[in-house]
């Protein structure tokens, strides 16, 4: 796997790209998050075309901005790599 290593924040958004050697890979990863963005219930938004996942956090009901919840969930997210 290919990846930006570094979390931005880009436009009120923590982001960061992830690049798969295809797009089973990508999806097992998405899978992983998503099962633990639901335990922390705090879901991001994202996007995946083939082999690539970007995926932006903020928080939605702190109004659109970055908070702790989107750092927890960023290193959780660091962590299933």
């Amino acid at each position: 796997m290919q990846n930006n290593n570094m979390w931005t924040n880009e436009n009120n958004q923590l982001h960061r790209s992830f690049q798969f050697k295809d797009f089973r890979e990508a999806f097992a990863f998405m899978t992983r998050v998503a099962l633990t963005a639901e335990k922390m219930d705090h879901h991001p938004y994202w996007t995946n075309v083939y082999n690539k996942v970007d995926i932006y956090l903020n928080t939605h009901d702190a109004g659109n901005i970055v908070t702790a919840k989107d750092h927890a969930l960023a290193k959780a997210i660091d962590d299933l790599l």
